[in-house]
Order: structure tokens, then C-alpha cells, then sequence
């Protein structure tokens, strides 16, 4: 089963997302909880996922995720919001929020979203996905990242270009016939040499770099 905590200040948000998420066979809502409370019952419940609102009144989702990525087996955050332009996206990415999703996204969507998270990887709602790429690296990746991306092996590269598509681990092992573990270390390595621990900030690197649609990493 996929632990899931939701954190959002309104009773009503919670009550709702709860019932779409928990609704799935392999999916158990084991808490929510306001933005006080986030830390403790995270600690208490342990869950793989956490599912952020990011405008809170009592704490603000980026204080909240920064304290979750700090402990020493953080889940796997994905912040909420009403906005498709919410001026946190950034911040909340580079924080290491493994995605950004509208409170209004479809139900089966989300579910969805809830299973790439557990399985390591980065969800994007469709209406946000231009903004995190326009605006996220909007002057594509720099001078440092360039040579970073040179050291990559042809694998490594590949592995990155499916990250950026959004795949979870175990869809890129099928898509490139390895094992899952594999990915997981092709993964490893190539954020150590991003220099990051954000799959979202790889992901628009890849982006950037122009490796989708069978791009190649800059040489120059």
C-alpha cells in the first residue's frame, strides 16, 4: 500500500482530496492535517507521499516542505495549488518538491500522480508544465550544467531524456529493457553530476538541453 498524508488548511480540501486518493486499492490516506501540524504527523505516520498545499495560513507550504526534505528519509512532496502561474513554483521545485499540482486536477489524474510519486517520480499538471519550463531554467541550462552533461554516459543520457517526459522509474526500465534497480542507479549518478537531488530540476535540465525528442546534450 502507498502511504499518503495531505496537508491543507482547509478541512473541506482535505476531506475531498482524501476520498478521490484513498478511493484507489493500493493507495491509503493514513493522515491530513493543517501546515502546524505537518512535521509531527509525517514523523508519526511515515508516509511515501505527501501531498502540500502551498498557500497556508498558519505556515506556508515552502517552510513546510523545506522541513520535510530535511528529514532523514523524506517522502515524496508534491505541492497543491489553484494556480497554474503560482509565483512559488519555482521556489517550491528547487526546494525539492517532486511536482506541482492544481487542486482541481481530475480525479483519476491524481491517483495516477500518487503512483509515480511513490515509485521516484516527478508529476507536472499539463497547464503548469509550460510555466516550470519557460520559467523554471528559462535561459536553458548554463555554462556549468552544460559540462555537467558532457560527462554523461549514452545511457545516462537516455535515462535523463525519459525523466524529462515525466516517466517513473519503472517505465523508463521498460521503455529501455533494464531492471528497475538499474534505473535507479543511472538515476543516482546522474544527479550527482547535475549536482542536484531535485528529478524535477534533472528533468527540466533535460528539457533545456534539448535532449527529448532525441536531442543531444550541448558540446559547446
Amino acid at each position: 500500500m502507498i502511504r499518503v498524508v495531505i496537508v491543507d488548511d482547509e478541512t473541506l480540501v482535505r476531506s475531498g482530496l482524501s476520498l478521490i486518493v484513498g478511493s484507489a486499492a493500493d493507495i491509503e490516506v493514513v493522515a491530513t492535517c493543517s501546515g502546524a501540524e505537518a512535521l509531527e504527523t509525517v514523523g508519526r505516520y511515515a508516509p511515501q507521499v505527501v501531498l502540500l498545499d502551498i498557500r497556508m495560513p498558519d505556515v506556508d507550504g515552502i517552510t513546510v516542505l523545506r522541513s520535510l526534505r530535511a528529514l532523514p528519509q523524506p517522502p515524496a512532496v508534491a505541492m497543491l495549488t489553484t494556480f497554474d502561474t503560482d509565483e512559488y513554483i519555482g521556489t517550491a521545485l528547487r526546494g525539492g518538491a517532486a511536482g506541482f499540482l492544481l487542486k482541481d486536477t481530475d480525479p483519476e489524474q491524481l491517483v495516477n500522480a500518487v503512483r509515480v510519486l511513490a515509485d521516484g517520480g516527478r508529476v507536472l499538471s499539463p497547464a503548469v508544465t509550460d510555466t516550470v519550463i519557460a520559467g523554471y531554467l528559462d535561459a536553458g541550462p548554463d555554462r556549468q550544467t552544460a559540462a555537467r552533461l558532457r560527462t554523461m554516459t549514452t545511457r545516462e543520457l537516455d535515462v535523463l531524456a525519459l525523466l524529462g517526459e515525466g516517466l517513473s522509474n519503472a517505465e523508463i526500465a521498460a521503455r529501455l529493457f533494464l531492471s528497475t534497480g538499474t534505473v535507479k542507479d543511472h538515476i543516482s549518478a546522474i544527479l550527482a553530476k547535475l549536482g542536484t537531488s531535485n528529478r524535477v530540476q534533472a528533468a527540466v535540465f533535460a528539457h533545456q538541453a534539448g535532449l527529448l525528442g532525441g536531442g543531444s546534450a550541448p558540446r559547446a
